[in-house]
């Protein structure tokens, strides 16, 4: 399925709509309680989340949803599903939390097992990219639409080091480049940097879930990047029993030697 001029623009529109839901929360105190894997659950995650699954509903009624906040029971049924939209409503929680803007909404088409197209939205600055593998990746901002374009720099290599999760094998990977610049920056807007050049290689060890990392790779994809496991094969999604990705390497340049890097 290509998704359209007119699909993507309401998905847009949605982002939107769902980031003045979140907004209106940031702005005032709220509280925070915790999901049973303990990571942080605030009412701008459930807002964004209504706001977008409704949405989506309406626009592609032949099309089911999967948020990070549909119920159990939706989630056991997705496996049955052969194309879905795959939405994160508040990825940077923790961010959001911290009130360091770092946070944004992630929303991801999938056909078969792999993200045919993504849309980040970034609800402080405004800025929203999409892009879809094959197709070009792009940056909206203040109305208009701006083609994105990966290009490898000249000098250290610029490596996305998480605020709310550094670990040691990242760190360790990091210093076994040697010549790198580090670049900090919470949730999914990382994919976003490597798109734009701002970032080269996004290396993440540890568990994610498909909704953090769906809509990033469509973008990341968009720009001739790639988002692969150890073994190098891209991230796939909706074809196993668990949600949860394992580790991954994301890179503008695919040819950088990402493997001479691993343990």
């Amino acid at each position: 399925m290509i998704v359209d001029a007119g699909l993507r623009n309401g998905v847009a529109a949605l982002a939107l709509q769902a980031s003045q839901h979140i907004l209106a929360v940031y702005s005032e105190a709220f509280d925070v309680t915790r999901k049973d894997d303990a990571s942080p659950l605030t009412e701008a995650d459930l807002a964004s989340h209504r706001c977008i699954v409704d949405g989506l509903t309406a626009l592609t009624p032949d099309i089911p949803v999967l948020s990070e906040e549909s119920s159990d029971a939706h989630k056991a049924r997705r496996r049955d599903w052969s194309r879905l939209w795959l939405v994160d409503p508040l990825d940077g929680t923790r961010e959001f939390v911290k009130r360091n803007g770092e946070f944004c909404i992630c929303i991801a088409l999938i056909e078969g097992d792999a993200a045919v197209f993504g849309l980040i939205q970034q609800p402080v600055s405004g800025r929203l990219w999409y892009g879809a593998p094959g197709q070009g990746a792009w940056r909206r901002e203040d109305g208009v639409d701006v083609p994105l374009h990966y290009q490898r720099g000249d000098g250290p290599l610029r490596v996305a080091a998480s605020r709310s999760h550094r670990d040691a094998r990242t760190q360790a990977l990091i210093d076994r480049i040697g010549d790198v610049d580090t670049v900090s920056c919470g949730s999914a807007l990382k994919f976003c940097k490597i798109a734009e050049g701002a970032i080269d290689l996004y290396p993440r060890f540890g568990p994610t879930s498909e909704w953090d990392t769906a809509a990033g790779q469509a973008i990341v994809e968009g720009v001739g990047g790639v988002v692969v496991d150890p073994q190098g094969r891209p991230l796939r999604y909706n074809r196993r029993d668990t949600l949860l990705n394992g580790d991954f390497m994301a890179m503008g340049d695919p040819a950088l030697p990402w493997r001479d890097w691993l343990e």
